[in-house]
C-alpha cells in the first residue's frame, strides 16, 4: 500500500514514496499539502524562509443577494416560441437581454470568492544545506523536512489535526540551542495585525460587496519553545537558541462558527497544552480510520524509486508504472479525507481548501456542470461515504432560494439551480446565456442525494433528503414542454454545458435550444431516483404516477448522423469538436442509461463520440474521459487517459481545452489548479476496478494488461456491498464480498 509522498530528496526513495524535487518548493503546486477538513496548509519546506500557505474553508467574500429578474417568467413564452420555430439565434438574443441574472453574476464582488486566509512566513539564519529531504505521509497525513546545515541536523514536522482543529509545525535540531527563528502571519489586504500575550493574531473583514462588513475571520498563532529566549513583538514572534519549537495555528470565520472567536482561543489553547507526540499520534489515527479502509497493490515500474517529478516525466515517455496511477489514487483519497471530513462545514470547492490568492480561478467556487459533482464521485465507491456529508447537507439548503429562482424565472413549482453557486446559495441563472441558461445543477446535485443511498441502504437519510429529491422533480413537471415534431417532453430554454454549436439558420455557433440530451438524462435519471424513493418509503403514490407518465414521454438518447451520441435534440454539428465538456454522455456515466450489457448500441455511440472528441483536455476533462472509457469496459484507453492525467505540468496559464495534467506535487493541473481532476482520476481508478449496479457487482471491467497482478481491499459497490478482490494475469484469483445480500448478488469477472 502506498502510504508517502517523498516530496524532495537527495538519494533514491522508497516506492511509498512521493518526491517533488531536490530543493524546497517555491511554487505552490510544489507544496505538500495538509488539511483536517476546515484548516488547510501548503508547506513549502524552505531553509532560509519557510512558507506556508494558510486556508479556512470560511474565507469567502461576497454575500446574500437577490440575482432574480422577478419578471423574467413574462418572456420565457417568447424564448420557447423562437426556438420552435428554430430562430435559435434570435432565442438566444432574447434570453441573454431578459432571462440571464440580475447584476454581473459571477464577476461581481457581491457574488464573491474563495481566498486564502494568507502566510505563515518562518524566516531563520540557515541558508546552505545538504541531504535535503521533503516527505508527505499520506498514511499519517504528516509532512517532514529534514537537512543539514552548519554541521547539524533539523527537522520539521507539520500536520493539520483533525481533533484538535489546529495546524502543528515543529522545528527542532539536533544540536542544543540550534533553533533560531522569527515567525509571523501575513495577509496581502483587510487585515489588522495584533499581539495578545505571546501570541500573533491576523483578523479582518473580507469584502461584502455591499456597504456591509463581510465574513469576519480570526487566525491565532503560537510558539512554544524548549530552551531558549522567546519574544513576541508585532513584527512577529522570535526565538532565539532553543532546542526545539512547536508552533500552533488555529483560526476561524463568523461563516462557519458564530462563536469562531471564542473557539479559537479554546482550540490553541486545548493544543498548545498537549504533548506534541501525541497530538500527532492522535491526529494520524483519526486520519487512518479513513485512510486505511481501501489498500490498493499495483505493480512498480522501473522509476517507481524516484522523485515524482521525474514519474511523471518518464510516464510522459513511454514508461509503464502502474504504481503510480495507485499512488495517484491514494492521493486523491488522502486530498479527500483532507477536505471533506463527516464535519467539515463547506463542501469542496473548486480548490478544495487550499487557495494562495485573494481571488482565486473562477472565484474557486461550487460549479454545478461537472465541477462539484466531480469532487464527490470518488466518495461512495472508496469507501468514504461519510466525506460525502458535507455536500449532502449543503444540497438541501439550496431549496429555498431555488424555489424563489423557480417561480422568477419559469413560474414553476419545486426548485432550480443553474451552473454556479457559492456559500450565499446563488441559484439564479448564470450572467452570460451561452453557459448560465443551463437548468440541470440541482437535478445534477440530486444524483448525489440518491446515490448515498444506494450504496449505503439507510432508509432513515432516504427520507430526510426525499423532500428535497421531490421538489426538483416537481420543477421539471412544471418546466417540461412539447416539443413540436414528436411531441417528446423537453427543457427549454437551457444548453449543453459550455458547449455551441453551428446555428442551420445563421452559420454562427449558439448556445441556447431546447431539450439538449444531457438535460434529458438528468430528467430521465431525476425522476427514475424519485420514483424509486417513494417507492422504498411508501409515500406518495399519486406523484409518483405523474412522475412515471411524464418520464416515459421525455426525449430519448438518439444516434447522430456521425455515429454519435447527438448532443443536441437536432443533429447540429459542434463548434468545437473537441469540446472539453462531453455532456452527452452523462447517460454513461455518471448514470447508467449507456451501457455496453443493456444497451450495446447507444455504448457504441459513445465510444464514437469519445473518439470525435480526441484525448487531450484540460485535466477534469481528462479524468471524466477515463471514466467514460472505463464504463465502455476499455481498460487500455481508460489507463491511456489516466497517464495523459499524469503528464507532468510545471506552468499554470489558463488553457480551456488541453494542456492537463498533474503538477509536480500531483495536484491536478486543468491548468491552473483545479482539484476536481484529482477525484476524478481516483474515481476513474476506481471504475476501471470495480463496477456494480443493484443486484450486480462487476470486478476488474477495465483491467489494462500492464496492470497484470494486483488487489484491492475496501472498495465499495451498491447495496451495502464491501469488495476485495486480488488477480494474476488479468483473471479473479480471490474476491470477498460482504454485507447484507451478498450472497444474492451476481457477480461478472473477466476470467475466460
Amino acid at each position: 500500500m502506498l502510504l508517502s509522498i517523498l516530496l524532495a530528496q537527495a538519494m533514491s526513495t522508497e516506492a511509498s514514496d512521493i518526491v517533488w524535487s531536490t530543493s524546497p518548493a517555491t511554487r505552490f503546486y510544489e507544496s505538500s499539502v495538509l488539511g483536517n477538513g476546515r484548516i488547510g496548509a501548503m508547506v513549502f519546506g524552505g531553509v532560509g524562509r519557510e512558507r506556508v500557505v494558510l486556508n479556512e474553508s470560511g474565507m469567502w467574500s461576497g454575500s446574500p443577494q437577490n440575482a432574480d429578474r422577478e419578471d423574467a417568467h413574462l418572456v420565457l413564452p417568447e424564448i420557447r416560441r423562437l426556438l420552435m420555430n428554430g430562430e435559435n439565434a434570435a432565442a438566444e438574443a432574447l434570453t441573454q437581454k431578459n432571462f440571464v441574472c440580475e447584476g454581473p453574476g459571477s464577476g461581481g464582488a457581491q457574488y464573491g470568492c474563495y481566498q486564502t486566509f494568507g502566510d505563515l512566513v518562518v524566516e531563520s539564519p540557515q541558508k546552505e544545506f545538504t541531504d535535503y529531504r521533503r516527505v508527505l505521509d499520506l498514511d499519517s497525513a504528516v509532512a517532514t523536512v529534514t537537512y543539514r546545515s552548519g554541521g547539524a541536523l533539523y527537522t520539521r514536522e507539520a500536520f493539520a489535526s483533525a481533533p484538535a482543529q489546529a495546524f502543528v509545525y515543529r522545528y527542532r535540531s539536533d544540536r542544543k540551542g540550534g533553533v533560531s527563528f522569527r515567525a509571523k502571519l501575513s495577509r496581502p489586504e483587510r487585515a489588522s495585525a495584533s499581539i495578545l500575550g505571546n501570541d500573533f493574531v491576523l483578523q479582518g473583514h473580507l469584502d461584502s460587496g455591499t456597504s456591509e462588513p463581510g465574513v469576519a475571520y480570526r487566525g491565532r498563532l503560537r510558539v512554544v519553545a524548549n530552551g531558549g529566549r522567546l519574544t513576541a513583538t508585532p513584527e512577529g514572534i522570535r526565538v532565539e537558541n532553543a532546542d526545539e519549537a512547536i508552533l500552533y495555528f488555529t483560526a476561524g470565520t463568523s461563516l462557519n462558527d458564530p462563536d469562531f472567536h471564542r473557539n479559537t482561543d479554546l482550540q490553541i489553547e486545548q493544543a498548545s497544552s498537549t504533548p506534541f507526540e501525541r497530538l500527532k499520534a492522535q491526529s494520524a489515527s483519526d486520519h487512518r480510520g479513513y485512510y486505511r479502509r481501501v489498500e490498493l497493490e499495483l505493480p512498480q515500474g522501473p522509476s517507481a524509486s524516484k522523485p515524482t517529478l521525474d514519474r511523471l516525466i518518464a510516464n510522459a515517455g513511454g514508461e509503464e508504472d502502474p504504481s503510480l496511477a495507485a499512488l495517484y489514487f491514494n492521493f486523491g483519497r488522502y486530498l479527500l479525507i483532507s477536505g471533506s471530513r463527516p464535519d467539515s462545514p463547506q463542501p469542496t470547492n473548486l480548490q478544495g481548501i487550499w487557495a494562495e490568492e485573494l481571488r482565486t480561478p473562477w472565484n474557486g467556487d461550487f460549479h454545478l456542470d461537472v465541477n462539484v459533482q466531480m469532487n464527490y464521485w470518488p466518495t461512495e465507491a472508496t469507501n468514504l461515504s461519510d466525506c460525502h456529508r458535507p455536500l449532502l447537507r449543503f444540497i438541501p439548503t439550496l431549496v429555498a432560494n431555488g424555489q424563489k429562482t423557480a417561480k422568477a424565472y419559469y413560474g414553476a413549482r419545486g426548485w432550480v439551480a443553474h451552473v454556479i453557486t457559492n456559500p450565499w446559495r446563488f441559484t439564479s441563472p448564470g450572467e452570460s446565456s451561452n453557459w448560465g441558461s443551463f437548468s440541470g445543477g440541482g437535478a445534477w446535485l440530486c444524483d448525489h442525494l440518491w446515490s448515498h443511498y444506494a450504496y449505503t441502504l439507510d432508509k432513515a437519510y432516504l427520507r430526510s433528503v426525499y423532500p428535497t429529491l421531490r421538489g426538483a422533480a416537481e420543477f421539471y413537471l412544471d418546466m417540461l414542454v412539447e416539443e413540436p415534431k414528436q411531441g417528446w417532453l423537453v427543457t427549454s430554454p437551457s444548453n449543453s454545458p459550455e458547449n455551441s454549436y453551428i446555428d442551420p439558420g445563421t452559420g454562427k455557433g449558439v448556445s441556447n435550444c431546447m431539450g439538449p440530451t444531457m438535460d434529458m438524462q438528468l430528467v430521465r435519471q431525476l425522476f427514475g431516483n424519485v420514483v424509486a424513493a417513494s417507492t422504498v418509503l411508501g409515500v406518495d403514490p399519486e406523484f409518483r404516477a405523474k412522475v412515471e407518465s411524464a418520464r416515459e414521454r421525455l426525449a430519448p438518447t438518439r444516434v447522430g448522423k456521425h455515429g454519435q451520441i447527438m448532443e443536441w435534440l437536432e443533429d447540429y454539428e459542434e463548434v468545437d469538436p473537441h469540446h472539453r465538456h462531453i455532456s452527452n454522455l452523462y447517460g454513461l456515466y455518471p448514470a447508467d442509461e449507456i451501457s455496453v450489457d443493456h444497451t450495446p448500441e447507444l455504448a457504441k455511440a459513445a465510444k464514437i463520440t469519445l473518439e470525435r472528441r480526441g484525448d487531450d483536455g484540460v485535466g477534469w476533462a481528462i479524468a471524466y474521459k477515463a471514466i467514460y472509457w472505463a464504463r465502455l469496459h476499455d481498460g487500455e484507453h481508460a489507463w491511456r487517459m489516466l497517464r495523459l492525467l499524469l503528464n507532468p505540468v510545471t506552468e499554470t496559464d489558463i488553457r480551456y481545452d488541453k494542456g492537463g495534467g498533474a503538477y509536480p506535487n500531483l495536484l491536478d493541473a486543468c491548468p491552473p489548479f483545479q482539484i476536481d481532476g484529482n477525484f476524478g482520476g481516483t474515481a476513474a481508478v476506481a471504475e476501471m476496478l470495480l463496477q456494480s449496479r443493484e443486484g450486480e457487482v462487476r470486478l476488474l471491467p477495465a483491467l489494462p494488461k500492464s496492470w497484470t497482478s494486483g488487489s484491492v481491499k475496501g472498495l465499495k459497490a451498491r447495496g451495502g456491498l464491501t469488495v476485495d478482490v486480488a488477480w494474476k494475469d488479468g483473471a479473479v484469483t480471490d474476491y470477498k464480498i460482504k454485507g447484507r445480500g451478498a450472497d444474492k448478488v451476481r457477480v461478472l469477472m473477466p476470467n475466460p
